[in-house]
């Protein structure tokens, strides 16, 4: 049975945000999988540790929702290529293990592959019609990247270069190629709650005097503002009193002269880059069912981490004050007694814009 559609009003004002079903009942999660994430460019780990040809490495993408088992590969030609990791024989995984190999071949039935993904051959075939066709190759994913970062879809319904415009715009002049994932600070979170209502506090400026105003206190609350463009949108942090580390941007920059200490992006549905003056932090949103959800924290650093450890505190206590507030609200959306509410036009704007987005590919 196909899930009942529900729309979001362009004008703020007028709008309602999603009804109570989108965030608690389990079909509308499983039709989220094909609608949503199947279709929308996600994250690759570990991609950049890929740097001999004959390297290989099996990851399944978007694990706990796709899941789809997918293969990294360096070939001979240096490139780096994203493959279906299942042989197109029988459906055996290819690849059970990182290792260097000349080619890959399924341990099942003896199918062999070039690093590319390319068919070579097949034991035992000689008779059958019209083999092999393109359809025995292993099929090959976009595989794209900004800096360290990395990333593939299985149906893309967003050209990539639409999707990252907004984020190289502010912040390519920081030469993100120069950051270096640092595994030590990073970490795993995992809430009992629905992974978009993670995404509606992450967007929601209205929260911050009231759920964190000790721990973001130094941020100039009247002037946060939310700038949405097609595909995401991104939050000014601001400090005037130089609590935070302030950006010093280049002339030309859209915001220069502003005193900025930290550009929030959000990229739908579920990708957060947040910039600061001395380290990225990437936190990929990971839907494991209706009610649960783990937030991966991946912190890359450049040379100046003189301020980091004093970051790295004031985030977890960011994360564990949203989290209880999160939960709050997944309790609360399964209440029979409430279904839908109202935006404040100044200060959710990017909570709508996500909930138009939301409801555009739940009908696709």
């Amino acid at each position: 049975m196909r899930k009942k559609t529900y729309t979001i009003d362009a004008d703020i004002s007028k709008a309602h945000t999603p009804p109570t079903s989108v965030y608690s009942d389990p079909l509308n999660f499983e039709h989220q999988k094909e609608t949503i994430f199947a279709k929308t460019w996600q994250f690759v780990p570990d991609a950049t540790t890929i740097k001999a040809p004959g390297h290989v490495l099996p990851f399944r993408l978007l694990d706990g929702c796709l899941s789809e088992p997918l293969l990294l590969t360096r070939d001979d030609n240096e490139e780096l290529c994203c493959l279906s990791n299942v042989c197109t024989h029988r459906g055996a995984l290819v690849v059970e293990g990182e290792g260097h190999l000349r080619t890959l071949r399924c341990r099942y039935h003896g199918r062999k592959f070039h690093l590319d993904g390319r068919f070579i051959s097949m034991p035992e075939f000689d008779g059958v019609c019209d083999f092999p066709d393109t359809c025995d190759n292993l099929p090959r994913l976009p595989l794209e990247n900004i800096g360290p970062l990395f990333f593939t879809s299985l149906d893309p319904a967003i050209p990539f270069d639409e999707w990252m415009a907004p984020i190289l715009e502010r912040v390519g002049w920081l030469q993100l190629e120069k950051y270096r994932f640092d595994p030590l600070s990073s970490r795993d979170y995992t809430l009992n709650a629905n992974w978009a209502l993670y995404c509606d506090n992450y967007l929601d400026e209205l929260h911050i005097p009231y759920v964190h105003p000790v721990s973001l206190g130094g941020l100039d609350y009247e002037n946060y503002k939310t700038e949405c463009f097609p595909w995401g949108n991104v939050q000014f942090g601001s400090s005037p009193t130089k609590e935070f580390p302030i950006f010093d941007l280049p002339s030309g920059h859209p915001d220069f002269g502003q005193p900025l200490s930290a550009f929030y992006f959000w990229l739908f549905p579920n990708l957060m880059l947040n910039f600061y003056p001395t380290h990225m932090q990437v936190n990929v949103v990971r839907p494991l069912s209706h009610n649960r959800t783990n937030i991966s924290f991946l912190n890359y650093l450049t040379e100046d981490t003189e301020y980091f450890p004093a970051h790295m505190a004031t985030s977890h206590r960011v994360e564990m004050e949203d989290e209880e507030v999160v939960m709050s609200v997944q309790s609360g959306v399964s209440s029979r007694l409430y279904d839908r509410g109202r935006y404040s036009p100044r200060r959710e704007t990017g909570t709508h814009h996500f909930h138009r987005l939301l409801s555009h590919f739940e009908q696709l």
